[in-house]
């Protein structure tokens, strides 16, 4: 495992288990969380892939996150805009640097993470091609929608969630859908917190997906 920071963030890297180096997940924590939190997820969801792991740059009371909030469920547009764009530089930064398949992108976050790769879906579209969100809620409406035709978006949602409306994850999928992806839903029966039965949803869709990705 490789650990860096001069790429704009700290991150983790655990290079591809297979010769082709074919697949990256960028995979992105939740509120409270760190770069090394989803490892043992992405590995669960394609043991094969490349790990790209950030650590958010924002601290909320000690907590790191990836774009500020106002309060529960109302964000800072204006920082997350701003940190929309810093994370895609960086992903762009470490295709090249670690010499990966730029079209084999694919974002796996939870909760906060879910939410900021969505908004790399609306507002930086050439960054990923594939997307498995977990707990997300809609972060922004842009002024013009993104054309994300090719575009394979899995998202799961909590019927019980007590801090993401389960109406969140159907209103991202219809704005998802608007703008050209391809998007499932996967409803858990759980609450924020994540179930194997939705990673094993997760890693089966992903399987099937990702190679038909546009490239």
């Amino acid at each position: 495992m490789l650990q860096a920071n001069d790429l704009g963030f700290q991150y983790e890297f655990l290079p591809a288990r297979s010769p082709d180096n074919d697949v990256t997940l960028l995979v992105l924590h939740g509120t409270g969380g760190t770069q090394y939190d989803l490892i043992p997820l992405g590995e669960r969801l394609y043991p094969a892939a490349a790990i790209l792991s950030p650590l958010g740059k924002v601290s909320e009371n000690g907590m790191a996150r990836f774009f500020r909030r106002l309060s529960p469920g109302v964000f800072d547009l204006d920082d997350l805009r701003f940190r929309t764009n810093e994370l895609a530089d960086f992903v762009r930064r470490a295709v090249a640097t670690h010499q990966l398949n730029s079209h084999r992108v694919v974002a796996a976050g939870y909760s906060n993470g879910a939410n900021i790769a969505a908004s790399l879906l609306l507002l930086a579209p050439d960054v990923l091609r594939c997307a498995v969100l977990l707990r997300p809620m809609v972060p922004l409406v842009p002024q013009k929608l993104p054309n994300l035709d090719g575009v394979q978006v899995f998202i799961s949602g909590g019927r019980h969630d007590e801090i993401v409306a389960p109406a969140e994850a159907v209103r991202l999928a219809e704005l998802l859908h608007e703008s050209g992806a391809t998007v499932s839903i996967h409803w858990a029966e759980a609450g924020h917190g994540l179930i194997s039965q939705e990673i094993a949803a997760a890693r089966d869709w992903l399987a099937a997906h990702i190679k038909c990705s546009a490239s």
